[in-house]
């Protein structure tokens, strides 16, 4: 599991807000090249490694992005205002360590409010909103920001490194989905040396949190046969989330989806889970299967592609998701990477 987290450290711990890939995008094409035929960068910033083979094209699409904010104010006084960058729960950000990313380098920040000493007694039982808040980086003015390198436009990013917890669970930020990109990298890893005849279109995509963007711009490029995207997904296994709503839970194996945001997003072709479940099977792996209501991944941009592009999600059941203190398990990251080599292998047999 040693080379796992190494691998899933070095992904949680890099900063790539969405539209800011750059730092996940060099990481991911320095892991890939030694296990494909050639890597490219797109010109929505989507990194591609296509491996070449006689059978069928699967790409396996992970996105580099997470969730951030962006600078869109600077007061007087040097501190900061800033709109969000994809899906955030306003309370899970307030007080917490951010880095600014600007022209002349990184720079820490905290997320401050007004105190709670001074708000009245309903003021207080509400929750803060981002809009509310402000960034304090220690400038004492506007001019001082400035000569800090801070503008209007700078992408901050959360200030969390990966810590391991009990057994084989660890905490980071950006797991979502840095988890899959790890999944994707290690997939290509067990299969070097092996005669693979799918055509294997690895693609880390940009921009997927503000609109599944890179999915589609790459999927509609590529074209292939067939496609897996990876993601993490909630389980129900913790306090405050019933078996009902999220039936997966951690260390079950990785999650098959045959079905997402109630239907508006994914709706896995029966063919395509066919191929994924018998894989798992032949290859021992265990899987757990999903069935969602709420929000959805890259595969959906990617099967309405064109004239359709079959395809399904490959999950880490992940807790806290869109947090900085997101926790999975080790082993379902494995057994996420072991299902998509087995997939993989098989393509062939199936499409």
């Amino acid at each position: 599991m040693k080379e796992l987290l190494d691998l899933l450290t070095a992904f949680s711990n890099a900063h790539g807000m969405s539209g800011y890939e750059d730092n996940v995008a060099e990481l991911l094409r320095k892991e890939m090249e030694p296990f494909v035929d050639e890597v490219r960068t797109d010109s929505m910033g989507n990194v591609i490694g296509v491996r070449a083979g006689e059978g069928p094209t699967v790409m396996v699409a992970a996105h580099m992005d997470e969730i951030g904010l962006m600078v869109s104010h600077i007061e007087s006084e040097g501190f900061l205002r800033a709109v969000p960058v994809g899906g955030w729960f306003d309370q899970t950000l307030l007080s917490q360590r951010v880095v600014l990313h600007t022209s002349k380098g990184r720079i820490p920040a905290v997320v401050g409010s007004k105190p709670p000493h001074l708000m009245d007694g309903e003021e207080a039982k509400r929750i803060v909103k981002i809009k509310e808040m402000f960034l304090d980086c220690g400038a004492t003015s506007a001019e001082d920001a400035a000569q800090m390198g801070v503008e209007i436009g700078c992408p901050v990013t959360l200030d969390r490194d990966l810590r391991p917890l009990g057994n084989d669970f660890v905490t980071g930020k950006a797991f979502d989905n840095r988890a899959g990109l790890v999944m994707l990298v290690t997939a290509l890893k067990r299969l070097h040396g092996e005669n693979v005849k799918a055509t294997i279109q690895a693609v880390g995509t940009v921009q997927e949190e503000v609109g599944l963007k890179g999915a589609r711009t790459s999927a509609f490029g590529l074209d292939p046969d067939v496609a897996i995207a990876t993601d993490v997904t909630i389980p129900g296994d913790h306090p405050g989330v019933s078996r009902s709503e999220a039936n997966c839970t951690c260390c079950g194996g990785p999650v098959i989806a045959i079905l997402d945001a109630g239907g508006r997003g994914i709706i896995a072709p029966r063919p395509v889970l066919k191929w994924l479940r018998q894989s798992a099977d032949q290859a021992g792996v265990p899987y757990q299967l999903g069935v969602g209501n709420g929000g959805t991944t890259d595969a959906t941009a990617i099967n309405i592609t064109k004239g359709g592009i079959p395809c399904s999600v490959i999950s880490v059941p992940t807790r806290y998701i869109h947090s900085p203190v997101e926790v999975l398990s080790l082993q379902d990251l494995d057994h996420g990477a072991n299902l998509i080599a087995a997939a993989l292998r098989q393509a062939h047999e199936h499409f």
